[in-house]
């Protein structure tokens, strides 16, 4: 019994670092996707004339 214990425990380790591991790559990939738009609402707001008058 504890041998298959210690399969079960380490294969749900195993798929919680997986899980952990895709959730910090789509925050890193969200992050940059974020930071380009921004980059691209910056320039698009400096290329815009403000009428004072």
């Amino acid at each position: 019994m504890a041998v298959i214990f210690y399969f079960v425990i380490k294969s749900i380790f195993n798929a919680d670092r997986a899980e952990r591991e895709a959730m910090a790559r789509a925050e890193e990939m969200q992050d940059a996707e974020d930071a380009r738009n921004r980059e691209a609402t910056r320039q698009k707001n400096d290329d815009q004339e403000i009428d004072p008058g």
